[in-house]
């Protein structure tokens, strides 16, 4: 099984950034968290931040061609303004789970509307860096037996 694991912007100054509303861990840290869940279930995760969506989508189109069975993806702010990254991974047909470090239906009302959630298997949202490690996992029972071992 192969995921690939989407983070978008500005997830590269997590610990440093706002630790109040996303909390002190880094994404070094939740990567190694998935990596050692991945291990545990024969897995193969690829990791991939961006700041800029063009770089997401076109990261999206790769995995189209490139064996992946399934993505985890927290857009971050893109997940209330890019009709770019949502049509990509409509195109892409990958089964996919978005997630996020903080609540967004508990914040602004601008961060309330996620541009993908109709199109996702399934939203993980406020668990801090557990909401990877639960999207992670639910994404594994969905792609099947073999993933979820």
């Amino acid at each position: 099984m192969r995921i690939l694991v989407l983070h978008g912007p500005n997830l590269n100054l997590l610990g440093r950034r706002e630790p109040d509303v996303y909390g002190s861990e880094t994404l070094a840290s939740i990567e190694a968290r998935l990596r050692s869940q991945a291990e545990a279930r024969h897995c193969t995760l690829e990791f991939f931040q961006a700041n800029a969506e063009h770089a997401i989508v076109e990261r999206i189109h790769q995995a189209m061609d490139d064996a992946t069975d399934g993505i985890l993806i927290n857009p971050a702010a893109f997940t209330h303004t890019s009709v770019a990254i949502r049509d990509a991974l409509a195109a892409a047909g990958l089964p996919f789970v978005e997630v996020h470090l903080s609540n967004p239906d508990a914040r602004e009302p601008f961060r309330q509307k996620s541009m993908l959630a109709d199109l996702a298997a399934g939203r993980i949202a406020g668990f801090g860096g557990d909401s990877y490690i639960l999207g992670f996992s639910g994404l594994c029972s969905l792609l099947g037996p073999a993933a979820s071992e």
